[in-house]
């Protein structure tokens, strides 16, 4: 006597992988599909911050007649990049160079003294408990609100008394301070450095200050560059406190300067017709190269500082 066994459907292809892993395979890519207004908004977002580099790059290219007479975002027949260059570092007897030397300086020791500080304040207030420390703290929160255009006026009549207006430390010194970056350092410290291996240090004899220049650093040199960052994109496109600060054009940043050459552009007699123009503008597309570079070399570490924290291990 023959037994039949009855048929039974077969399963659908899988290509080696479980039905249920099939199953969930179907459904994830079922649900990345495109969204058109989602990919019309992001291209709307990429020009609206893309269009004004691409015009300031083609416009570099241009000579004064050719800012006016050619079309904006298209390059002109006989373009001199090269050439408004070179006019742009030998006017004035050079005087670009010297502020865009003003503005590393600037800069730079703003965004490495206000890191440290923020660095310091922010392990202080992440790992220890004393009299004010949530006043104190609240305190750095209300000073986050205050506009910094706000503090410009009683920072120059301040220095204006201890006699260092007209200096670089006029802009150095009150771009070291960085409510924002202690904010984000306390709020780093707290998962970057470890309670346990601060009491394992102390153990073994070392103190405060050790732990926090070999261990502390260390542990928070993502959430450094972060800050680093942040004050060097400010204190480089910082405008009005520089121009309220500094008399002298040989100590002006970038921002000041190029804002009185392109005061002579329209007031020197020939108006809009004016040769510095071309320089104005190629001054301005110069003087965002060192950022970009900044920006590219320490994107990595920013990337990871802040991923840092919100993953629990």
């Amino acid at each position: 006597m023959t037994t039949v066994t009855p048929a039974v459907p077969s399963a659908p292809k899988t290509r080696g992988l479980p039905v249920e892993a099939w199953t969930r395979r179907r459904r994830s890519s079922s649900t990345r599909r495109r969204s058109t207004p989602l990919t019309i908004a992001m291209l709307a977002a990429l020009a609206y911050f893309l269009l004004p580099l691409c015009w300031l790059l083609i416009a570099s290219t241009k000579s004064t007649q050719d800012l006016f007479n050619s079309f904006g975002l298209w390059f002109s027949h006989a373009p001199q990049l090269l050439s408004n260059v070179k006019a742009t570092f030998t006017q004035d007897d050079g005087v670009f160079g010297r502020w865009l030397l003003n503005t590393v300086l600037y800069a730079g020791v703003s965004a490495l003294g206000a890191a440290l500080l923020a660095a310091a304040a922010g392990y202080g207030f992440a790992k220890y408990r004393f009299r004010g420390h949530g006043a104190a703290f609240n305190l750095v929160l209300g000073a986050i609100m205050i506009p910094t255009t706000a503090l410009a006026i009683p920072t120059y009549l301040l220095f204006a008394k201890a006699g260092l207006v007209n200096t670089p430390w006029a802009v150095i010194l009150p771009s070291l301070i960085s409510p924002f970056g202690l904010y984000l350092m306390r709020i780093y410290a707290e998962d970057a450095v470890p309670d346990s291996l601060v009491e394992a240090a102390r153990m073994d004899g070392a103190g405060e200050l050790r732990i926090f220049c070999t261990i502390a650093l260390r542990l928070l040199a993502p959430g450094l560059v972060t800050v680093i960052l942040f004050t060097l994109v400010a204190t480089w496109n910082n405008y009005f406190l520089p121009l309220i600060m500094l008399n002298d054009p040989n100590l002006y940043p970038i921002t000041v300067g190029l804002s009185s050459w392109a005061d002579q552009a329209q007031n020197g007699g020939a108006g809009a017709s004016s040769d510095m123009l071309p320089l104005v503008v190629t001054g301005s597309l110069i003087s965002i190269v060192p950022l970009v570079l900044a920006f590219l070399m320490l994107q990595r570490y920013w990337q990871s500082g802040l991923a840092t924290g919100g993953v629990k291990q």
